[in-house]
């Protein structure tokens, strides 16, 4: 959702960037979001259709100026792979609201349709003061 949320934002603000988002694990590689994930950014004016899982490498800390992880778990995988010399900065995503606070982004799988709405408030406001 996150990517989708910031690819909306800059297009909205004429601001060329690159964006991807990726997980640590590997399970759901190259597959389509969760259709309720699809349905409510599709209800917010997002498509996300053309996103495909992928995961976290290395390079990507070389790719990007900032790597944002949703929740403490990814935060540590990413961590755990992330060079010494990584030009990219690795921060929690909800630190851009509440610094240093180490908020995570509840999982929205889990909590039905209220989930994805809550997900998205708290990315789309994060998000936004990113920007």
């Amino acid at each position: 959702m996150a990517e989708g949320i910031l690819r909306h934002k800059a297009n909205l603000k004429n601001t060329e960037i690159v964006v991807d988002s990726c997980g640590t694990g590997d399970w759901h590689v190259g597959e389509s979001p969760d259709s309720r994930a699809l349905n409510y950014m599709k209800r917010k004016g997002i498509d996300i259709s053309g996103l495909r899982a992928r995961q976290l490498q290395v390079d990507d800390f070389y790719r990007f100026d900032i790597i944002l992880a949703m929740d403490s778990e990814n935060y540590s995988n990413a961590k755990r792979i992330m060079p010494l010399d990584a030009t990219a900065r690795l921060e929690m995503v909800m630190n851009i609201l509440h610094p240093e606070m180490n908020i995570s982004v509840p999982d929205p799988y889990f909590g039905g349709e209220e989930g994805f709405k809550t997900v998205y408030e708290m990315l789309d406001e994060a998000l936004e003061k990113l920007f």
